[in-house]
């Protein structure tokens, strides 16, 4: 592991070396890879909807806890507007308290509902969100941290579109609660940036869905090596519901039903289901399914370990914040 370079509230909140966060990936935020991440000095997030039911989803928290050899990690819990979604969530939330995993990253939806649940058990929690009104709402319920996610970033970066250099120079100043930017970030000059801009950490995603020890076929992570910052698209804004994916045959189809006006969502479902991604990571097929997938893969050029990408990421930001001191007149 790369040495301690930089000390922020994001580090002293989580108890990490480094101000990295991987955000829950669905479908591929397993053990495995969350292990690796907090191994190599950031924090990671289990997604407990990737597994097939609740005694799949703690033995995975249990194998994590090995993995780290007690260091502790979180878990990801996407807040639905459907009732009956959180009432799963609610004891997915249950099983990470009963094998006492102190972190939780909130996304979706407001985290409100959660919160007294999550206070009781002394757990801290980053909640994502894509504008500074939800953020603001977050904080009023009691989040320790923030997460706000730019325009850039795969999967949902919020109907406004926000770019992540404007939310970084607007959020943190309006919030007194540690702040991470995410949405495009994958690189050690960004995170200088975003320390920069007053935030205490970037959160990343997309870029690392080429690790080693995401579990994903090898055929999926080579399309994504390969990719550029155009190679993404959006696809259901016409649904208010924009989610960044991708550019493969799957998301031109949606778009092509969007651009003929169609507004009946099971015309879409067959292209936009769940399953179709995790079937799609399955059989290393990146033209199958909407793949979230945010403009930072565009450094996402090799498949490689977690720590390999963040001794990387780490290096260029010394490398960068030496140029920045050797700029003074």
């Amino acid at each position: 592991m790369t040495p301690q370079i930089f000390r922020t509230r994001i580090t002293e909140l989580f108890g990490v070396p480094h101000p990295v966060l991987c955000g829950g990936l669905m479908w591929l935020a397993d053990a495995d890879f969350v292990g690796a991440v907090v191994n190599a000095g950031g924090m990671g997030f289990i997604t407990p909807r990737s597994f097939p039911d609740e005694a799949a989803y703690r033995a995975e928290l249990v194998k994590c806890w090995k993995i780290t050899d007690g260091k502790p990690f979180g878990v990801n819990i996407y807040v639905s507007a459907r009732p009956e979604a959180n009432e799963t969530l609610a004891r997915m939330l249950d099983v990470a308290i009963e094998e006492k995993v102190p972190f939780v990253e909130t996304a979706g939806f407001s985290p409100k509902a959660f919160m007294p649940r999550i206070q009781a058990a002394d757990q801290k929690v980053i909640h994502k969100c894509t504008t500074l009104r939800h953020a603001e709402s977050a904080v009023r319920a009691g989040v320790d941290a923030i997460a706000i996610l730019g325009g850039e970033a795969g999967g949902h970066p919020g109907a406004d579109m926000i770019g992540s250099m404007v939310q970084g120079a607007v959020v943190p100043d309006a919030l007194d609660v540690p702040v991470a930017l995410a949405g495009g970030f994958g690189s050690g000059r960004q995170l200088l940036a975003a320390l920069a801009l007053g935030a205490d950490g970037m959160l990343l995603g997309s870029r690392m869905t080429v690790a080693s020890e995401i579990w994903a076929e090898d055929g999926y992570k080579r399309r994504v090596a390969e990719t550029g910052p155009s190679d993404t698209r959006i696809v259901m804004s016409i649904f208010r519901d924009n989610m960044r994916v991708l550019d493969n045959e799957t998301a031109r189809a949606v778009n092509a039903l969007e651009e003929a006006g169609e507004t009946d969502f099971d015309k879409y479902r067959p292209l936009v289901r769940g399953p179709n991604q995790r079937d799609a990571y399955a059989a290393g097929d990146p033209e199958q399914g909407v793949l979230s997938l945010g403009q930072s893969c565009a450094f996402a050029d090799k498949i490689e370990p977690v720590e390999a990408i963040f001794d990387e990421i780490l290096a260029e930001a010394v490398a960068y914040r030496a140029r920045l001191n050797k700029l003074a007149p």
